[in-house]
């Protein structure tokens, strides 16, 4: 009798996946209302969970696009809106302000995101080469690098928008 190979997960994200119990990592609550995380999420204002849903969904499409200047570009993006939701969080609006780069506004409403702005800022004219069609400055590596950064300034963007609404 031949021996019968197991199922094959597919790779998909688990952030990708159905909230069936088992698809999430070990680290995470079974019931997200027992997860400390998710309450201060929910506390956060509508405009940050918006801002952060929609870098989460920026990355996801980052990740899937086909091409690399895309989602080099989309990455970048994601990682503004994620830039913005903490901007959101934090910032206090003023008078007459001078037109400023989100990032540097991010460099000094949350010193502790200053390294990642100035990594952002130093790639936003790639990012504006590749929206202008310009695929001769992004490699397949240079995109999967920044989709991956990208999703380590998520996580950190969003748990200093978090921290900030406590």
């Amino acid at each position: 009798m031949a021996a019968v190979a197991a199922p094959i997960q597919s790779v998909v994200p688990w952030y990708d996946s159905p909230p069936w119990p088992g698809n999430q990592p070990d680290n995470l609550f079974d019931n997200p209302s027992d997860n400390p995380e998710h309450d201060r999420a929910n506390h956060c204002p509508p405009s940050v969970r918006l801002l952060l849903r929609q870098a989460r969904q920026g990355l996801l499409n980052a990740e899937y696009a086909a091409r690399p200047v895309d989602r080099y570009a989309q990455a970048h993006l994601a990682a503004l809106r994620a830039a913005a939701a903490v901007l959101a969080a934090r910032a206090r609006p003023r008078r007459r302000a001078q037109p400023t780069s989100a990032w540097t506004l991010l460099a000094r409403v949350a010193p502790e995101l200053a390294e990642w702005s100035a990594f952002f800022a130093a790639t936003s004219a790639t990012r504006q080469a590749a929206e202008a069609g310009v695929d001769r400055l992004v490699t397949a590596r240079t995109a999967d690098d920044l989709v991956r950064q990208v999703g380590e300034f998520l996580t950190l963007a969003s748990h200093v928008a978090a921290r900030t609404l406590r």
